[in-house]
């Protein structure tokens, strides 16, 4: 059971969603692990040291395997702290291929989806736009006045508007028309 908020808008609820599995990380045994990079700081010594001597330079053994752990510490490290890879783009069937790298039209268009689809159902316009709207309204309050609606219910009453408290408290209320929308709009922009 969701709680209405704002995520309940603005939500592909109907939509098939495509989800990327996530790739299941291979845990290798730490003795298969030490053994590969010891092997492979042997292979790299014994091919630095191979073109080394044939250069006629000779540099301390322990200091070209010094050099190859370090270096390989170093990978490991870079490794661990690599960034995680980026998701996978999702693309909508109905966008048409030039707007699917748009992803405000993409939003925009789910709203527009989501509030026609509260026109034409009164529990999805109560469960949805109303906590949305309800949520809106006390983040522009707070952000604006320094207030909720629960917090100072008169002076968030005046800064609303009548048509818009009312909107918010009348849960039995069915859908609104779209000028009716458009009020509301308007007077949480006006906050």
């Amino acid at each position: 059971m969701s709680d209405g908020g704002l995520d309940d808008l603005f939500s592909f609820r109907d939509e098939p969603v495509e989800e990327a599995a996530e790739p299941v990380a291979k845990r290798r045994s730490t003795g298969l692990w030490i053994l590969r990079n010891a092997l492979l700081i042997v292979a790299a010594t014994v091919v630095t040291v191979a073109a080394l001597r044939a250069a006629n330079i000779h540099i301390s053994l322990l200091l070209i395997i010094a050099f190859f752990v370090g270096l390989r510490l170093v990978l490991f490290a870079v490794s661990e702290v690599a960034p995680p890879a980026l998701p996978k783009r999702r693309s909508s069937s109905s966008e048409s291929g030039r707007n699917q790298g748009d992803a405000l039209r993409a939003t925009v268009r789910r709203w527009e989806r989501s509030l026609d689809r509260a026109h034409s159902d009164a529990d999805l316009y109560a469960r949805n736009v109303l906590p949305a709207l309800a949520e809106l309204a006390d983040e522009r309050l707070r952000l604006r006045h320094g207030i909720t609606r629960s917090s100072d219910p008169r002076r968030a009453r005046e800064l609303l508007g009548d048509p818009l408290w009312a909107a918010l408290h009348d849960r039995g209320r069915h859908t609104a028309k779209a000028v009716e929308l458009e009020t509301y709009v308007t007077a949480l922009e006006r906050l």
